[in-house]
């Protein structure tokens, strides 16, 4: 049997898990050894980890016993909550809360919760320059993680925090790509002015955590933002031009334009990107490309992801 350290990766199908999993199976010399957690064993994916070397186990994060036996072992843990699932925070500060107390009963040294800004500690709730949503939210896929992070405090569990950025991806999975206008030319629609927006290769995100893992006891309890870029949208569409080989302009709407689109979470997105817009230092700041780099030499420039990546944008 392996002497390696087990990891426990959450969300292991998934974008952030996915990419961690397969930078640890990829390093052949890693100290550590993944236990993929995923809720359907027998998909292709879970199948494709497996033939990897992955550990592959069933694993509920709505149920707290579940979680105690899928880290029974193991040395660390990444967690990640399913937001765009349920579009319930609610859901995922109980399954964060879970995730805390399994990791303490398991004793666990290094965890890293995928988390971001509470942005209600920016924007008070009676500040309507950002819409309240729900009575309680500003963005409720960024709050909830935010508040959940006193549940791994309060359990006293060695934790890592680590806030992801725009994924580029979604240019290509969530709409938000390239579309063309009545006169047939292509534009990208986004309320953020001219500030730059850090974004990420969803890969990286698993490579940085793995970056993380790697050092190991000097970061726990610190709070890292990952990003491979930070654009505007003018700079976003001339590097789409350039890879696509059509020209791509910046359509600037407002906050309130894009809340108004109407498809499922439009009023969560335009908040996020207002918070973006109006906090795009306190963003940016956290959020850094050099330390990225560090903890992920092979890390993404937008460039470089769009060559690999523009011909699988929808036009």
């Amino acid at each position: 049997m392996s002497q390696k350290k087990i990891i426990v990766v959450f969300g292991a199908t998934g974008a952030q898990g996915g990419g961690l999993v397969h930078a640890i199976l990829n390093d052949q010399n890693s100290e550590f050894s993944v236990r993929a957690v995923t809720r359907n064993v027998s998909s292709d994916k879970a199948k494709e980890l497996a033939a990897l070397g992955a550990e592959v186990v069933a694993g509920d994060v709505d149920d707290v016993e579940s979680l105690k036996k899928t880290l029974e072992g193991a040395h660390g843990a990444y967690f990640v909550t399913f937001f765009w699932e349920h579009f319930s925070p609610e859901k995922e500060m109980a399954e964060a809360k879970n995730m805390a107390m399994a990791a303490k009963h398991a004793g666990l040294k290094h965890v890293i919760w995928s988390t971001l800004e509470d942005v209600r500690k920016f924007v008070p709730l009676e500040d309507e320059s950002i819409p309240t949503l729900h009575g309680k939210y500003k963005v409720p896929h960024f709050d909830g993680k935010g508040e959940a992070d006193q549940y791994f405090i309060d359990a006293g569990v060695p934790v890592t925090f680590l806030l992801a950025s725009y994924y580029w991806e979604n240019l290509i999975y969530f709409g938000m790509g390239p579309k063309r206008g009545e006169d047939g030319k292509l534009s990208i629609t986004f309320p953020l002015g001219d500030k730059k927006m850090a974004g990420i290769a969803a890969g990286d995100i698993g490579k940085c955590a793995y970056g993380i893992f790697k050092v190991g006891e000097p970061l726990i309890g610190k709070r890292i933002g990952i990003a491979g870029d930070q654009l505007t949208c003018t700079e976003m569409a001339a590097a789409l031009s350039k890879a696509i080989g059509e020209e791509v302009t910046y359509n600037e709407v407002t906050p309130d334009q894009y809340r108004s689109f109407g498809f499922p979470g439009a009023d969560d997105l335009g908040n996020m990107f207002q918070f973006y817009r109006d906090f795009d230092e306190v963003c940016n700041s956290i959020r850094d490309v050099k330390g990225s780099k560090d903890l992920n030499p092979e890390l993404k420039s937008f460039d470089a992801w769009l060559e690999e990546n523009a011909s699988r944008i929808p036009l």
